[in-house]
């Protein structure tokens, strides 16, 4: 496809337009229906699946309180929509409101949409094409405004080794790569077990990547490693990841564009240790 743009992916958001859009497998126009009470406290666990498309989500009539990132627990943050990568996770708490409530994932910077519905109470399912206005409110893109909660906050260490790696390829050639090398299963990114590592990715390409390691978590790092627990995160064009991870995990890991069609065209490598 072409024309997939998005002010928050920083320009090009996807290459391919799928004819649906699902949650829990269905479409908009036959909504799975969520049933509460009014007042009621709901934890929602919200998973990209897919394989290609970003989608921004919001509760119609509800701001959300982000209180997981990737499984692991975060100081509660509010917002009022997200923001997810292929691969990422997000557990949200809402106070359930009286009525019947539009959940919507925009497939970001394209046409589609999923729906799914909370009801508390009487009246009609929302239109397929229901918007709305939190998901153009306070949007949350990445887990860079997180912090971690304390129970899973990275002990302070300085790092052990620093890896660093650029994403290159471009939309015209689809020639996706790390450090402008398709990818090698006999090129190995080398540490050493028990090793604090500073993962420094440069995006620069000109279209954002969901960046995913295998294996383990990493941090949302500055000097002291405090940030948010994840393993997937978003790389907008040409800015720069810089993540801290523990090598407790012997093997050989991949690290990779959760974008379906970057890793298979190139944009992957492999972390080993034993």
């Amino acid at each position: 496809m072409s024309g997939a743009t998005s002010r928050l992916l920083g320009g090009h958001a996807g290459d391919v337009a799928y004819p649906y859009y699902l949650i829990n497998g269905r479409t908009a126009d036959d909504p799975t229906q969520f049933r509460a009470r009014p007042g009621d406290r709901i934890r929602l666990r919200i998973v990209n699946a897919g394989g290609e498309s970003a989608f921004r989500v919001a509760l119609g009539g509800h701001r959300m309180t982000v209180t997981h990132s990737d499984g692991f627990p975060v100081r509660p943050y509010r917002t009022d929509a997200l923001v997810l990568g292929m691969g990422e996770r997000y557990d949200v708490l809402v106070t359930a409101g009286s009525g019947v409530f539009p959940l919507v994932a925009l497939a970001e910077g394209k046409r589609g949409r999923a729906m799914a519905v909370l009801r508390t109470g009487s009246g009609a399912v929302p239109e397929p094409s229901a918007h709305p206005v939190e998901l153009d409110r306070e949007v949350l893109v990445s887990g860079r405004r997180l912090r971690p909660h304390e129970s899973v906050a990275l002990p302070r260490r300085r790092y052990d080794r620093l890896l660093k790696m650029h994403l290159t390829g471009g939309m015209k050639e689809y020639d996706w790569g790390i450090d402008h090398r398709p990818y090698d299963p006999d090129r190995l990114h080398r540490v050493e077990r028990g090793e604090r590592v500073r993962l420094v990715v440069i995006n620069a390409t000109d279209m954002w990547h969901p960046v995913h390691l295998h294996g383990h978590t990493f941090s949302l790092a500055g000097i002291d490693a405090r940030g948010a627990r994840k393993d997937t995160t978003i790389l907008l064009p040409h800015r720069k990841l810089v993540a801290d991870f523990d090598a407790d995990n012997p093997g050989l890991w991949m690290l990779h564009c959760h974008n379906i069609y970057h890793s298979e065209s190139g944009m992957m490598t492999t972390l080993a240790y034993h």
